[in-house]
């Protein structure tokens, strides 16, 4: 096979199946791995594909614009964000208990929802969230530290991790850039995707919030597969064949 048409065969498995993985490309094309990643390299700069770690996947399906700031992430998709945190307060465990709050806009929204006459320990490694529980929460209240990501607000780190590591919380909130059936939940920094890991395999219950601008994407950091998330709260925009899809997976999908 000539590498132009094994070039054009990857384009169709990734455009059919959404992603490959150059494992499985090298055995199916009896090529080195090495080899597939070169032709990734020349599919991609065509725009016919994005690399991913590993892989690769469609090019629409990953985001056109960089990541995006806190102030600009906060004035998207704003009425779907505060429906979605007001949705979460019914997932918040009885008096205490304890949660933890991802940074994020969306979880801001949730965080804000809290009533100040719940009696539950808060951990959070957002400082805007920290800020505004310590105005409602000041007693049950933890805030990671780490080293700041400036673009998120975020603390994140190896210190931050190893926090989290001695945690068990009955209720984690997240959000996520992306969420796929293949690649589950992610983001674009690692440092981040290695702290919301963390968060999941501190809880007991993960609830993810995202508006479904965030459905059916993929970043570059894959930190949860679908099948650690217990409830998925989105908005009415979700595709109803990808809502059932998480479903069948055993996913709660809650409509704010």
């Amino acid at each position: 096979m000539y590498a132009e048409e094994r070039q054009q065969a990857i384009v169709d498995e990734v455009r059919v199946a959404g992603r490959a993985s150059v494992a499985a490309l090298a055995e199916k094309f009896d090529v080195t791995s090495e080899t597939v990643r070169r032709d990734l390299a020349v599919l991609e700069r065509a725009g016919h594909l994005q690399r991913v770690h590993g892989g690769a996947v469609r090019a629409e399906v990953m985001r056109a614009l960089g990541e995006l700031g806190i102030d600009e992430r906060e004035s998207s998709q704003i009425e779907q964000k505060t429906a979605i945190g007001r949705a979460a307060i019914r997932f918040l465990p009885p008096d205490g208990g304890s949660v933890l709050f991802d940074a994020g806009t969306t979880t801001y929204r949730a965080a804000e929802a809290t009533a100040p006459d719940r009696r539950l320990t808060l951990f959070t490694n957002s400082l805007p969230i920290a800020g505004l529980l310590a105005g409602t929460h000041p007693a049950g209240l933890h805030a990671l530290g780490g080293r700041v990501r400036g673009l998120t607000q975020a603390t994140v780190g190896v210190e931050t991790v190893d926090a989290l590591r001695r945690l068990r919380v009955t209720t984690a909130f997240l959000g996520t850039n992306g969420l796929s059936e293949s690649h589950g939940l992610s983001t674009p920094d690692p440092d981040e995707a290695a702290v919301k890991a963390a968060m999941v395999a501190a809880a007991q219950r993960v609830v993810v919030l995202a508006d479904s601008s965030k459905m059916d994407r993929e970043d570059l950091s894959s930190f949860a597969g679908i099948d650690d998330v217990d409830v998925l709260i989105t908005d009415s925009g979700i595709d109803p064949a990808f809502s059932a899809a998480l479903s069948a997976r055993g996913v709660e999908v809650v409509i704010a």
